[in-house]
């Protein structure tokens, strides 16, 4: 079984960096970061005529919970800058400290 580490995201946009979508490319998924930088070249002169202009970042996987990623965060910058992530929906990567009262500590 192979195993996912990183994943190719390709984005195009307007000229003016304000209409964007993902565009697909024929590989997205590859074993090793390496392999994912090598192809991103390749990946951008597929898809060159579709957008004005084009973004491509490697966004890394964690291989022990690549079956748990359901989602793609992105968004780009006005200056091009193509800020994204591999998420998991349910889960807390991080609280802002509260934590639930527990019933055993009210003293009554």
């Amino acid at each position: 079984m192979e195993h996912i580490t990183a994943v190719l995201l390709v984005i195009g946009c307007s000229n003016t960096m304000t209409e964007c979508r993902e565009l697909n490319v024929p590989v997205s998924v590859f074993e090793t970061a390496a392999e994912c930088t090598a192809e991103r070249r390749f990946a951008l002169g597929d898809v060159q005529d579709q957008a004005a202009r084009i973004v491509a970042k490697c966004l890394p996987v964690d291989p022990a919970l690549e079956d748990d990623y359901d989602q793609i965060v992105w968004n780009v910058r006005p200056d091009g800058t193509l800020d994204a992530s591999v998420e998991i929906s349910n889960l807390m990567v991080a609280s802002n400290g509260a934590r639930p009262e527990k019933d055993y500590l009210s003293q009554q």
